[in-house]
């Protein structure tokens, strides 16, 4: 967040304080490229210096970057640059302050904000004329470089285009998944050039020799040896080649990008770990369970520890029938650790209430779009959706998902890219969106994750019989929304972990909220994060800066239930949003215990 100058100033034309006669500047750049300063000064006028220049940026400079020759009193005192930036603002009419010293020495002025093309370069001819000045550039605002150069990149129309794709390359200037990991629980991984970067540790959680084709039962190898059928197995009457899905998924979430070949992965700077659950016909429940646990960071008998523990769980895979009590239960303990888990809706252009696991509780079930904006054909519907994404339609091929695959028929051989279509395809896109999330606020839970991919979504671009969740998700918009820290110009975390007493004194974890003039909003909103085994037992407030408390939840003795993930909508209109905000947090009665694991205000 740029920081607001010293000396405001209106969005009208300023007055000039006086008018430089002697001398006017103006930045051109050469043909070849390079800066020269164009001159028109009277006869009389004394040689100007050459002072190094550099040209501004595409919009005006704010500040400038001043380096002053050796020996120069300003080189060495900050009081003497300031005097000088001051002497200077004089003279070009301009509001200029001193700023900070730079590593290098050479000393940052502020130009006061709102400084106009020719502003900058009144400012920069007085340094330039100074004999005692080495070089003046501005301060350039870099980015990262959003549009990745990889070759196929062109043919990714889910992730840019304006009509359905999902605005990913705007969420790239803000995050790109580092530091965050995201389990790819599918037919393992085959190996692939433009993804084997990013790939870390993962498992074979396949036990039934049948279904693993790997000839063995569970290992720590999740290759995939490739899941191709015979006419008449898997209740098929025809065969089927290999799918190599799980790589298709996990290049979809994780390419690498920036490399000059091939696609872009959404979360780029994230790990995918592959954890195989499917085989020939498919996979086991308890397989799957296993894996949900391990991938988490939970305890699996006969499984070495997990030491690529997942922030986030793709699962584009599913049957038919309710949500088992098992797999619920596997969901519910990845969730408690901090684990989102994303699933697919299904394939069958049905209700997916009907389909599991996109019928479990506490995960983000996602259909599937077309190249138009569209519930595709196939794609299941229904009020147990939660959010679209592109899943792409292949009557037309480009108009399918394109990610990393390989030609094999039925074992590996060279690697591809294909086009795939499926809520399979569209789940990992939500998956990475996650991850984006992740890396770009650490605290957020997976409930809150869930919350923002929902609540800043775009409405559908085109047509959905039967229910698509809250519309086509919008990457750039949800990143920007939950940005952390406290300079994301809406929303202030605090990810510091606090134990919560049995019966005894209250805790407080602070945010201070800076950068923001003016009272807090009416519908202040507070996110809450604790783990709590009987939540009844505690009373939890918002303390304003100036001391008021705002009462959010109460004790009750009737509320037997465990933790507090909610959020909070307060009327907070009379507090200055400035400041040090806190979370109190009390625990009333004995036996249960607790801890804050984090918090949030979202102006």
């Amino acid at each position: 967040m740029r920081t607001s100058p010293s000396s405001p100033r209106g969005s009208s034309p300023r007055r000039k304080l006086i008018s430089v006669a002697a001398l006017s500047v103006a930045l051109l750049t050469t043909a070849s490229g390079q800066v020269a300063l164009a001159q028109e000064a009277p006869s009389d006028a004394p040689a100007v210096p050459a002072a190094r220049t550099e040209a501004a940026p595409g919009t005006p400079a704010e500040r400038l970057i001043v380096g002053y020759k050796s020996g120069a009193a300003e080189a060495e005192s900050d009081k003497a640059a300031a005097a000088d930036a001051a002497a200077k603002g004089r003279k070009a009419g301009e509001d200029v302050g001193f700023q900070r010293r730079l590593g290098t020495g050479a000393a940052l002025v502020d130009l006061g904000g709102h400084a106009s093309g020719a502003d900058v370069a009144d400012v920069v001819a007085e340094y330039s004329a100074d004999p005692q000045v080495a070089y003046v550039v501005p301060d350039r605002l870099n980015k990262p470089l959003a549009t990745p150069n990889d070759t196929e990149y062109t043919k990714q129309w889910d992730l840019f285009e304006a009509t359905a794709g999902m605005r990913v390359p705007g969420a790239w200037d803000l995050a790109t998944g580092s530091g965050v990991t995201v389990a790819v629980i599918d037919t393992g991984y085959v190996a692939h050039s433009d993804l084997a970067a990013n790939i870390v540790g993962g498992y074979d959680f396949i036990s039934d020799t049948a279904v693993s084709v790997d000839g063995n039962g569970r290992d720590s190898n999740p290759a995939d040896p490739g899941d191709w059928y015979a006419a008449g197995e898997c209740g098929q009457a025809t065969g089927g080649n290999s799918s190599w899905h799980g790589t298709h998924v996990a290049g979809t979430i994780a390419a690498a990008t920036n490399n000059g070949r091939g696609v872009a992965g959404i979360a780029y700077g994230a790990k995918i770990s592959p954890v195989r659950v499917l085989g020939k016909c498919g996979g086991y429940d308890s397989d799957i369970i296993d894996a949900i646990t391990w991938a988490s960071g939970g305890t699996v008998s006969g499984v070495p520890a997990n030491a690529d523990v997942a922030e986030v769980i793709n699962m584009s895979l599913g049957g038919g029938g309710a949500c088992s009590t098992a797999t619920q239960s596997a969901i519910n303990g990845a969730v408690s650790r901090g684990t989102t888990v994303v699933v697919a809706a299904g394939n069958e252009n049905q209700n997916a209430a009907n389909s599991s696991p996109a019928n479990c509780g506490n995960v983000i079930t996602v259909a599937a779009t077309d190249r138009s904006g569209n519930r595709a054909s196939y794609s299941n519907y229904g009020t147990t959706v939660d959010i679209a994404a592109p899943g792409g339609e292949t009557a037309t091929a480009a108009n399918g998902i394109l990610s990393t695959l390989n030609s094999g028929t039925r074992t590996p051989s060279t690697e591809n890219y294909a086009f795939y279509q499926g809520t399979s395809m569209a789940t990992p896109h939500i998956a990475g969106l996650a991850a984006l999330m992740k890396s770009a606020n650490p605290s957020l839970t997976p409930a809150q994750i869930e919350s923002a991919v929902k609540s800043n979504a775009r409405a559908l671009p085109g047509t959905c019989s039967g229910g698509c969740g809250a519309g086509l998700a919008d990457a750039a918009k949800t990143v920007q929304a939950v940005k952390g820290g406290t300079s994301t110009g809406s929303t202030y975390a605090s990810s510091t972990a606090v134990s919560i007493p049995d019966n005894g004194s209250a805790i407080e974890s602070p945010i201070t909220v800076t950068g923001r003039g003016g009272n807090a909003p009416a519908a202040l909103r507070v996110g809450v994060d604790i783990t709590h085994t009987y939540r009844g037992d505690l009373v939890v407030d918002l303390v304003a800066p100036d001391g008021s408390v705002y009462r959010l939840k109460s004790a009750s003795s009737s509320d037997s239930a465990d933790d507090v993930r909610a959020t909070y909508t307060v009327d907070a209109s009379a507090e200055t949003a400035g400041g040090t905000w806190k979370l109190r947090v009390r625990d009333t009665a004995s036996y249960d215990t607790g801890r804050l694991n984090g918090w949030q205000l979202t102006f």
